[in-house]
């Protein structure tokens, strides 16, 4: 073979490999979704649910990390700050719609940085009090919440969180004023709730139905589109006097905004596959944060709605505090 002709062939078969490499399909290597919040929360269990599904479809690892810290900033500034190329993912609630608005040094902006992918995850809680708090209904909470301005405890389990930006909606809407104090997580604000330390508060219904069931807290009203079936006589927000309070937090599959249009769309009909799966929608609903599987298009109406809605609630509610 002539010198000029072995450099033809190097130059084709270089050439071929290129080419090759660039029609790799995605995915063709291992997935990370990020959840800034600490291991073994709601958050992280809808994730590795997810997740395990989306990874047997594909064939390719979904590694589920937690990055916790700063009100979930952390995570969050990590992944919109990664390669837009599909690999790393964001799972969060309404914290990644308003926390630049709780922290303006945050580094990132929602509806420039990210788009929702999937995993519209309605994440069902209930607002509960003491079994010897004087009140069998929301409306008799406000009452003695009214007659006593800032006397009455609210247990928040994270700024900007789910449960927080329910509660300020509900406090704006019945025009009471709570003394907030700060937890990190549920959990532990749940302990000083039946320890009678904290007065109010609004629970995940995975955490909350063993301590109603045992007697322990008492439930006022669902944050649920409807009446749940393992709690009949406890009525929606809603039906309990207060409907423009009645928002259903949910969870959301973020990626980098620059991420290919085609790549948003591969990701998007793998999360709505995974969570049309049977197993899937047994764990979700054993968790009761049941999931909806949605078209790109949908996802950004819904993400773009509640950031203009949870982005004045949290304005007015810094407005009030000053």
């Amino acid at each position: 073979m002539s010198r000029w002709a072995g450099i033809l062939v190097g130059v084709t078969i270089a050439a071929t490999a290129t080419t090759a490499l660039a029609a790799d399909p995605f995915p063709n290597k291992p997935v990370h979704l990020i959840v800034p919040y600490p291991a073994g929360g709601i958050v992280d269990i809808v994730a590795r649910t997810v997740a395990d599904q989306v990874s047997r479809n594909w064939n390719q690892p979904i590694i589920v990390e937690a990055k916790p810290g700063a009100d979930s900033n952390i995570g969050t500034s990590y992944v919109a700050k990664s390669a837009p190329d599909g690999y790393t993912w964001l799972i969060s609630g309404p914290a990644a719609l308003v926390n630049p608005t709780l922290h303006p040094h945050a580094g990132w902006q929602p509806m420039r940085d990210f788009k929702c992918v999937g995993l519209a995850v309605w994440n069902q809680s209930v607002a509960v009090v003491p079994t010897a708090f004087p009140a069998k209904t929301l409306k008799e909470f406000v009452e003695k919440a009214k007659a006593e301005p800032g006397h009455l405890n609210f247990g928040n389990p994270g700024a900007g969180s789910s449960i927080d930006l329910s509660a300020k909606k509900l406090f704006q809407v019945a025009g009471i004023k709570l003394t907030n104090i700060g937890y990190k997580g549920q959990p532990p604000a749940l302990v000083d709730l039946i320890g009678n330390q904290v007065q109010f508060e609004i629970v995940s219904l995975v955490l909350a139905l063993p301590h109603i069931k045992d007697g322990t807290i008492k439930p006022l009203a669902t944050f649920t589109h409807e009446r749940i079936k393992e709690l009949p006589d406890v009525p929606t927000v809603a039906e309990a006097g207060f409907p423009e309070a009645a928002f259903v937090p949910w969870y959301g599959i973020y990626a980098p905004a620059a991420t290919p249009p085609d790549v948003l769309e591969k990701i998007n009909a793998a999360i709505s596959r995974a969570l049309d799966s049977q197993e899937v929608k047994q764990r979700l609903s054993k968790a009761d944060v049941p999931g909806k599987a949605m078209s790109l298009a949908d996802l950004a109406t819904l993400m773009k709605t509640d950031y203009e809605k949870l982005t004045a609630v949290v304005k007015a509610s810094l407005s009030a505090s000053k």
